[in-house]
């Protein structure tokens, strides 16, 4: 007969209820209002995590990583298909894979919550876990290149904290949500104290919303946004390389717009190898028109390292010379090969490069448009719309002020999964933490057009071959977030540990 109440079997169910809860907050996060439902989820593994305080530290640092493991397993599954469906990698490599890297990313979840254990309970227990969190999710975002995918923070979009982030950004909604979770816990003992404080916090965050920092600027653009829809296998296919070129080429051409952007490496060739006269013709539309374009190339810059490829963004204006960004924050593993594991990369069956890396401090891209000033563009490729921190840092160091956001993405290397709503969710929380508009041109989805406060104002449906066409205002000025940056909330967050340690010595 099975003793169900064995240590052995009761931590058991423990841990796998964390697991389970890990996936379910997740889960919640792609529901419309995930920021809402978050939340309690989050009380229930404080609370799960607390009944665990009596064990060894070692089974708290345990628990935290079944925590994150449901977590990112749930959340970052859809890696799983870049590396066996794209990659030909064996699908029990490519699962170990995936298990590895959220077992990895369930560490920092695992430390912030050890707070819970480490400091004495006190009435400042629950800011204590807030600032562990806060400095936790920084540092996922910073080490090894960072990988701050899958925060609380793009959840909080649909949820009470929004509107903080203009002020603070996103790491600001992370540490109230954290706070505000706990307190819920805390009413069990203090009702009145701690329903007092969420009913405050949340009123506070949402009058935060009365406050804007940025304005409209000059007449609405017209723009055109591609969507090719090309699966990513056939970018190492030249038949159909020469049909995608073809393809954008023509669209560009078929009406003019004040801006036209398709999606990183829609032109999947080397900028040197393209069609001859495709550059000169694509030119020649943008001086006829008017017309400003913006192109996803793969870049090649000489050095003392020889000639190496880069991800870019090309800009055409009317009789003005090339505009190009090169993709300053890299994919690791897809992008560039960490040192020590090109065995790794070797299993892949597809070409893989080490690309090139751009500096953060590029220029703008000036979108100009007949009888107004330049219109300035803050171009992101792909992965890059992750680090809010790194935008704000470009826009608060730009000689030219930004006035709109551009996001080129390819997602085709993860099929149809959670991947783009996911990164949809971060351009959002990125025009809010800045105030500025934003475009999105993918190649499967979802390509939209955001306005300043992140709400999306038209989008095409995925998978599908299509044109967004409409207009976009664009806005001027800088939220105290582009200002700040994340000091004010590190700083905060820096000083309560300080604080919780100095308290947890003398008592």
């Amino acid at each position: 007969m099975i003793d169900w109440q064995s240590p052995k079997i009761r931590n058991g169910s423990q841990l796998l209820a964390l697991f389970i809860l890990g996936a379910i907050l997740a889960g919640a996060a792609e529901l419309p209002i995930g920021g809402w439902i978050q939340i309690p989820i989050l009380s229930l593994i404080w609370w799960q995590l607390k009944k665990l305080n009596h064990l060894p530290l070692k089974n708290s640092f345990t628990a935290g990583i079944f925590f994150g493991l449901g977590y990112f397993v749930l959340g970052l599954w859809w890696i799983y298909i870049s590396l066996h469906d794209i990659g030909g990698i064996h699908w029990t490599l490519s699962a170990i894979a995936v298990f590895l890297l959220a077992t990895c990313l369930a560490i920092y979840f695992s430390v912030a919550s050890l707070s819970i254990r480490i400091f004495k309970p006190t009435y400042l227990s629950g800011l204590l876990l807030a600032a562990s969190w806060v400095l936790m999710e920084y540092l996922r975002g910073l080490l090894f290149t960072g990988f701050p995918w899958m925060g609380l923070a793009e959840a909080q979009f649909n949820g009470p904290f929004a509107p903080v982030a203009p002020l603070l950004g996103g790491l600001a909604c992370t540490f109230l949500t954290v706070w505000i979770s706990w307190e819920i816990l805390q009413t069990r003992k203090h009702f009145f104290f701690s329903a007092i404080g969420i009913l405050g916090v949340v009123i506070l965050s949402q009058a935060a919303s009365l406050f804007t920092f940025t304005k409209p600027i000059g007449e609405p653009l017209s723009i055109r946004l591609i969507q090719g829809n090309y699966e990513q296998s056939l970018k190492f296919n030249p038949q159909a390389v020469s049909e995608q070129i073809i393809f954008y080429a023509a669209t560009i051409q078929s009406t003019p717009a004040d801006l036209i952007v398709i999606p990183e490496t829609a032109f999947p060739w080397p900028q040197g190898r393209l069609p001859s006269g495709l550059l000169d013709s694509l030119q020649h539309f943008s001086n006829v028109s008017s017309s400003n374009l913006l192109l996803g190339v793969i870049g090649e810059i000489s050095g003392s390292k020889g000639l190496q490829y880069s991800n870019r963004a090309l800009g055409l204006s009317p009789n003005s010379h090339l505009y190009q960004y090169d993709k300053s924050h890299l994919v690791p593993f897809g992008e560039f090969v960490p040192l020590g594991f090109h065995w790794f990369v070797k299993t892949f069956g597809v070409p893989l490069n080490n690309f090139a890396r751009g500096a953060q401090d590029q220029p703008l891209f000036a979108i100009k448009k007949f009888g107004q000033d330049p219109i300035y563009a803050a171009t992101t490729i792909c992965y890059e719309d992750v680090f809010g921190g790194e935008l704000a840092s470009r826009l608060r160091n730009s000689a030219e002020p930004a006035n709109l956001l551009v996001n080129m993405t390819n997602l085709a290397w993860f099929g149809a999964s959670q991947a783009p709503s996911q990164q949809l969710r971060l351009s959002q929380l990125r025009s809010l933490e800045t105030g500025l508009p934003a475009l999105r041109a993918t190649n499967t989805g979802i390509t939209a057009v955001l306005g300043s406060n992140g709400k999306v104002l038209a989008q095409l449906p995925e998978f599908t071959q299509g044109v967004l066409s409409t207009k976009i205002q664009a806005y001027s000025g800088k939220t105290p977030y582009v200002i700040w940056g994340n000091t004010p909330i590190l700083s905060i967050s820096c000083l309560l540990l300080i604080l919780g340690f100095i308290r947890q010595k003398r008592f």
